[in-house]
């Protein structure tokens, strides 16, 4: 029989998290503080994240270990499978071999409780009662309620609106393990406030949501902040994926030739390929490509400069490729990539050469989805769908080229919460949106301005 899944034992899950910082050619410049644009410092993130959080935010060390009660819950899900997928490759007729991480294996069906889990821990630790927090498509809010849950913390979510009402089953899974959920932009803050004055009907973002889950943390003493990509203690979290994909990809005597991963704020692609990335800076011949819609095209649109996180400006500036802070895309089924920007680590990658970068419209993604779920049976959510289109692109090229290649790509979550895309998608009421370049310009024409 042919190997299908290669699976790891609980004693082999990583015991220390890898910081791609202590290897990195260029590090990122350094975040700005929001009014003096001056290099901001633990005081000015004290407001809203734990001492520790800050830490590994900064830190260059290689490794910094998972506590006990991390790994500990971490057993729940982890290690998570590898699967070769043979009945893909047979039905492309490619000479490459195809593998995928499948995240979709922990409880909340995604990649995000790998840092839900030590945000809220590490919050618990340092006497935090309450976590606010912001959501695009629903993976991120469902992994902090879970969370949450486990540790006995109390958990607001503000969803993206368009997301809050094409999947309504993710707020109820939220609201099931305990989570206070409300549609952004909501009028509970003045960041909220301020964009409804502006456009009542406004769709929402994940701009907008940060800027309310910011405000709501900074205005309450008991409350801190937590977010679920584009940060470096996010990432460095996500290494689990790829650290254990190294250890799997050893058990079979193979190495990736190409890594793949979908790309909203980076959390993704940074934990199926920075413990990789690190063979790469050394030497190895690797590729790693980062998968964006053309509705949000970050990487491949996008200017690399000094903004603001989110689309009110209460968060520091950060060094990435950006589309403009206040930035609002089309309402997509892939909400988890709907954001303005990417993660600075990512971003000085991709500025370096060590990453590349595709864009792709939403049918041609559906069109790999089914394509994906009909020869290997799992429904991928939209998000990762592109990491899949992006896979199947590169299993063709090594067919037209003669070329037997190694594709290992990082799905990231199940779509059994998103069947109305797929619903959306077989009644052809799917449009692609391809940004207008003007639309662009005059979102950056607003970025602000850093000597």
């Amino acid at each position: 029989m042919k190997e299908t899944k290669i699976e790891l034992s609980e004693k082999e899950i990583p015991r220390k998290w890898y910081n791609i910082m202590a290897d990195m050619p260029n590090l990122p410049k350094p975040p700005l503080h929001p009014g003096t644009k001056q290099p901001a410092g633990p005081d000015d993130l004290s407001p809203i994240f734990p001492m520790a959080l800050i830490e590994q935010e900064v830190s260059q060390e290689r490794w910094i270990d998972i506590p006990e009660e991390i790994l500990d819950i971490y057993t729940l899900w982890r290690p998570s499978p590898i699967y070769r997928a043979h009945r893909l490759e047979a039905a492309l007729g490619t000479p490459a071999k195809i593998y995928y991480k499948y995240e979709g294996v922990s409880p909340a069906g995604s990649h995000k409780p790998n840092t839900a889990v030590p945000q809220v821990y590490y919050n618990k630790v340092a006497g935090i009662k309450r976590i606010a927090t912001e959501t695009g498509a629903g993976q991120w809010g469902s992994a902090m309620a879970l969370a949450g849950s486990l540790f006995g913390m109390d958990v607001t979510v503000y969803m993206v609106k368009v997301s809050y009402n094409q999947k309504p089953y993710r707020r109820v899974a939220m609201e099931t393990w305990g989570a206070e959920v409300h549609a952004s932009p909501t009028n509970l803050t003045q960041a909220g406030q301020k964009i409804l004055a502006e456009d009542p009907e406004s769709p929402g973002s994940l701009g907008i949501a940060i800027s309310e889950a910011v405000e709501d943390a900074a205005t309450h003493g008991d409350t801190n902040y937590a977010l679920g990509s584009v940060l470096n203690h996010v990432l460095l979290h996500q290494t689990v994926i790829g650290l254990e994909a190294k250890k799997q990809m050893e058990k079979v005597g193979d190495y990736p030739d190409i890594i793949i991963g979908c790309c909203g704020g980076g959390s993704n692609l940074a934990g199926i390929s920075f413990p990789f990335l690190q063979d790469k800076i050394n030497g190895k011949d690797l590729r790693v490509i980062a998968v964006e819609p053309t509705s949000c095209p970050t990487l491949t649109k996008g200017e690399f400069r000094y903004d603001f996180g989110d689309t009110v400006g209460l968060t520091p500036l950060l060094m990435m490729y950006t589309l403009g802070h206040d930035f609002v895309p089309p309402g997509i089924h892939a909400g988890g990539l709907r954001y303005h920007a990417d993660a600075p680590l990512v971003c000085q990658l991709y500025h370096d050469g060590l990453i590349e970068a595709k864009a792709y419209p939403q049918t041609t993604v559906f069109e790999a989805a089914l394509q994906f779920a009909q020869a290997e049976g799992i429904i991928p959510a939209p998000e990762t769908a592109h990491a899949i289109r992006g896979a199947i692109d590169e299993a063709i090229n090594c067919k037209e080229e003669g070329k037997e290649k190694t594709i290992l790509f990082n799905l990231s979550g199940h779509g059994l919460f998103d069947l109305q895309a797929y619903a959306d998608y077989h009644d052809g009421k799917l449009v692609d949106y391809e940004y207008p370049e003007e639309k662009i310009k005059e979102a950056l024409s607003r970025l602000p301005v850093v000597d």
